[in-house]
């Protein structure tokens, strides 16, 4: 039921530079925009990685596949997640990945609390690749087992 009601609930990342200083980004959803600031000195892999797919308008129409009430909301499958091209499937969506290799972990100190956007990955420590997360609440069991790579700082419309 959270599937279908977060597939009507469609991701659309038209990432626009604010500042370039600030290094912040928009994250448009159908009801409002969701300012994100990228930690590019902590974890700059992910953080290009990132601005690549989103450069690219990879992440367009990309549907929230996981969504857990309470702790977090994963998108970002760029194979199997995008809604608008003709492999979307959303059964295999959170399955897929970009084109580009799986990035190396760069674990920190920050922690996962409310608001933390941080990179989806599979049981190696070594295999993120598009998909990321964003933090409901703290969720301090996934400290240093995942790269936090960004922090929601204005939610809109939502607030």
């Amino acid at each position: 039921m959270i599937k279908k009601f977060f597939f009507i609930f469609l991701f659309s990342l038209y990432i626009n530079q604010i500042q370039a200083k600030e290094n912040k980004m928009i994250l448009k959803l159908k009801d409002g925009d969701v300012v994100i600031e990228l930690f590019d000195k902590i974890a700059p892999n992910h953080v290009k990685r990132f601005l690549q797919l989103a450069e690219s308008k990879k992440y367009n129409s990309v549907v929230f596949h996981r969504v857990i009430d309470g702790f977090m909301a994963q998108t970002g499958d760029v194979q199997f997640g995008n809604s608008s091209i003709d492999g979307f499937d959303l059964g295999k969506a959170g399955t897929g990945g970009s084109s580009y290799p799986d990035l190396k972990a760069e674990f920190s100190d920050l922690p996962h609390e409310r608001g933390t956007l941080s990179m989806a990955r599979s049981s190696d420590p070594n295999s993120a690749n598009s998909q990321f997360f964003i933090c409901f609440k703290q969720s301090s069991f996934l400290d240093r087992q995942y790269t936090v790579f960004g922090k929601v700082v204005n939610l809109g419309t939502f607030e």
